[in-house]
């Protein structure tokens, strides 16, 4: 398994329980897939650099795991079709830098 670190960045429209409840079903599909979840940091609202389709601001969430790169494609699969996601971003990242 290799390490990886998951941004995502959720509409500025999503009430912020909602953001949690979407958070808690993408770690559990990560977990359920037999992959190995790390630290999920919550950043909260933070304002864009510039506008994303008209948005000024979106609810920020990384999260570290430890998984098989087909677990990985498959998750940035479903958040490229949620509606509730303005951006995401797969990263891996060197062993030293996951944090459990």
């Amino acid at each position: 398994m290799r390490p990886y670190e998951l941004m995502v960045i959720f509409d500025q429209d999503q009430d912020e329980n909602d953001v949690k409840k979407a958070t808690q079903a993408y770690c559990d599909q990560i977990s359920k897939s037999g992959a190995t979840l790390g630290t999920v940091d919550h950043w909260g609202k933070r304002k864009f650099a510039y506008p994303i389709n008209k948005k000024l601001e979106g609810y920020y969430v990384v999260v570290q795991a430890k998984a098989e790169p087909e677990i990985m494609t498959e998750v940035s699969r479903q958040l490229g079709l949620a509606t509730e996601v303005v951006r995401h971003m797969v990263l891996r990242i060197p062993e030293s830098q996951y944090v459990s």
